[in-house]
């Protein structure tokens, strides 16, 4: 640009700023900046702005910018110029924001910021508070926020389509490069040179299904969050996490769960979805897109979208002001609590390398977390963390009931199961205790929790349906009224009132509390364990049921309450997926066979095989034999068996009639679960029951 170029240019900028088609300055020409010229650009052409000037220590390629606009290496510069610009546009640096926003304000200018806002809580704040004393709007590019399809889900979820909504979740499996954080020297940092830079995952690069997520949720404001829970880790050698969960408790009482990554084997579009009692909707926000799944049909609708900074033109004309603004700075205040969340948590946990698969060479090189896409899916459903899910490369939890802190079950020095107390568990998964991981003596894990074709499905551990009516399952229930499965506020909880851990046993004293938290039943459980062999060890469950109060209690199933073949509830063993999987007894072999089948002294145990891929990723070949004790106190259960579907064993207390509890009669049961190495054949099984002798 020659000097009578600039010096006319200046002239222009110096215009009164009172002419009628706004004049604009962005500032940041680069990167994201390149769309913000091209978007000008399409306005100008209208008439609807005028860019005045653009501030980058480098400026645009020459030819880039239409004749008379000025260029300065700063805004700082650019505001010294002339009278301020009518709106600056801040498409730079994340640690750049607050005190570029603060200095436009001053100058009298209306700001629309690139996301995330600022770098902390205490930047925002004041950034607010300046934009209120000076009377100016502040927009802030969640550019998600100027979708159609919004307002057409806040329809969706009004009319009662999808029913009552149970949560919220986003989801995002992207794809960044080493490149990708070589960009810039704030890129991939959680600070720079001491100042907040905050970048990551959640607050940057897949922010738009966080900030989306929010306003979906009914969380605009930082009063409108209750709880910012965060689960953050990175494959890559950054400071910021790349592979993260955010659970977000909002104050009217729902939960949004964010599950995201940049390490995804291949990029999708991400999504925020409403969980309804009758369906879902999904809103594919970078695409505008909204499919609804009820169980008579779906559809999908494809939306129009508001640009943001015309947006923000509106808004200034209008009396309304900031209420005119589809992403007003003073509704971000909810996703900056999100930020500092994740600003004040401890730094990102490196992903051990042993679960990283690299892709691609050089700067195109990218990690691939093994198995992420359905973790981020589980986590979604779950409403859970990846330390919940028990991901092997996640943090280890704390407990949160230290005094009923389940230690590890050992044989032979190894760890071979450890207990769950359940607290972490999402009210409509009915939160109870559980054991899980439980594994062979050579390691294989061999029980699974929060899977996702059953987030309530939880390890090894008693749960029933209906409790008087009251779910100790997790999950929809079953009613004979309708014929089907309901979602439903029936959800119970099993709690730990008292345990004991001695030796090889531990006793527990338990509560099973309504939904309003008043007991219904007592329960005295004991777990006990030892080895069998070299190669194979036993674990004994004995609970005995007795009523709270002085009326007898009654237990069914989905099978009592009408659903042909549906009695499970009690004993209940999820495993995980199995290859080659067989299930026999001494008699009968194959689900069908045995799904409903009674114990007998003919055929007193039920055994399953097959190569386990729970955290193994070649598999371990295992057998699990289940015995129950059979007696005039204990009648045979008849095995619940599901194989095709998913893998799971249990005992069914109400296969067709519901049980009852009493305090004359309390239920007690008593099963034992041989846990072996290897691909047991019967009698294998017949030798190894033998062995066990009084203990079984």
């Amino acid at each position: 640009m020659t000097a009578d170029t600039f010096s006319s240019a200046t002239d222009e900028l110096r215009r009164p700023a009172t002419s009628p088609v706004p004049r604009i300055a962005l500032v940041g020409a680069h990167g994201y900046g390149a769309r913000h010229l091209d978007n000008l650009g399409r306005l100008g052409e209208l008439n609807l702005v005028q860019l005045v000037a653009v501030a980058d220590p480098r400026p645009p390629a020459e030819g880039t910018l239409p004749e008379g606009v000025a260029t300065f290496a700063s805004l700082e510069e650019l505001l010294a110029a002339g009278p301020a610009p009518d709106v600056v546009i801040l498409a730079t640096p994340i640690q750049t924001h607050a005190p570029l926003a603060l200095a436009a304000i001053a100058a009298g200018a209306d700001v629309y910021v690139e996301k995330p806002p600022m770098a902390s809580l205490a930047q925002y704040d004041e950034v607010l508070a300046a934009a209120r004393r000076a009377g100016r709007l502040v927009q802030v590019g969640f550019q998600s926020l100027g979708s159609h399809a919004l307002p057409a889900l806040d329809r969706i979820v009004a009319s009662g389509e999808i029913g009552e909504v149970r949560g919220v979740s986003a989801v995002g499996t992207w794809v960044r490069t080493r490149g990708y954080f070589k960009r810039s020297r704030w890129a991939g940092k959680r600070s720079l040179d001491g100042t907040d830079v905050v970048d990551g995952v959640a607050t940057n690069a897949l922010a738009h299904a966080v900030a989306t997520g929010l306003k979906i949720a009914g969380a605009e404001k930082a009063d409108d969050v209750l709880s910012v829970e965060t689960d953050l880790y990175r494959a890559h050698a950054t400071e910021s996490d790349d592979t993260s969960v955010i659970r977000v408790r909002t104050s009217r009482g729902g939960v949004l769960l964010c599950a995201l990554t940049l390490c995804a084997e291949e990029q999708t579009a991400p999504a925020v979805t409403v969980h309804g009692t009758l369906g879902r909707a999904d809103f594919f926000y970078t695409e505008d897109r909204l499919t609804v799944t009820t169980p008579d049909r779906e559809r999908t609708e494809t939306f129009g979208r508001t640009d943001l900074l015309e947006n923000l033109l509106a808004a200034r004309r209008s009396p309304a002001g900031a209420h005119g603004l589809l992403s007003p700075l003073a509704g971000n205040g909810a996703f900056m609590t999100v930020l500092e969340a994740i600003r004040t948590a401890e730094p990102p946990r490196a992903i051990g390398a042993g679960h990283v698969t690299w892709k691609g060479g050089d700067d195109d090189a990218h990690p691939v977390v093994r198995g992420i896409s359905q973790l981020v899916r589980r986590a979604a459903a779950a409403q859970a963390t990846f330390a919940e899910l028990g991901v092997p490369w996640a943090r280890e939890l704390e407990t949160e009931q230290p005094e009923f802190t389940v230690d590890g079950f050992t044989v032979n020095g190894r760890e071979v199961a450890r207990g769950n107390d359940g607290r972490r568990i999402a009210p409509t998964s009915s939160s109870r205790p559980y054991l899980h991981p439980v594994r062979t003596l050579a390691g294989t894990v061999v029980t699974d929790h929060l899977p996702e074709d059953h987030v309530w499905h939880l390890g090894a551990g008693v749960a029933v349906q209906d409790v008087d009516g009251v779910n100790f399952w997790g999950g929809r229930t079953y009613t004979r009224d309708a014929g089907a499965y309901v979602w439903r506020n029936d959800h119970g909880r099993i709690v730990t009132v008292a345990a004991d851990h001695d030796g090889n046993v531990r006793t527990e004293t338990l509560q099973w509390l309504r939904p309003d938290g008043t007991p219904l039943l007592n329960e005295q459980r004991a777990w006990s364990w030892a080895a069998v062999g070299s190669s194979a060890w036993r674990l004994t469950l004995d609970f005995t049921l007795t009523p709270n109060g002085p009326d007898p209690v009654t237990l069914g199933s989905p099978g009592s309450n009408g659903r042909p073949q549906g009695g499970y509830g009690g004993f209940f063993w999820r495993l995980p997926a199995v290859d080659g999987p067989r299930v026999w007894t001494a008699s009968a072999e194959g689900e069908e066979s045995l799904h409903g089948a009674v114990p007998s002294a003919a055929a007193p145990w039920l055994a399953w095989s097959g190569t386990f891929r729970q955290g193994e990723p070649d598999g371990g070949r295992a057998t699990l034999v289940f015995l129950p004790r059979l007696g005039p106190e204990q009648p045979g259960d008849p095995w619940f068996v599901r194989v095709a579907g998913y893998p799971g064993v249990g005992l069914s207390l109400a296969w067709e009639h519901p049980a009852v509890a009493s305090h004359a009669n309390p239920l007690h049961r008593t099963v034992t679960v041989l846990v072996a190495d290897g691909l047991l054949s019967t009698s294998d099984i017949e030798q190894l029951i033998t062995t066990l002798g009084e203990t079984a």
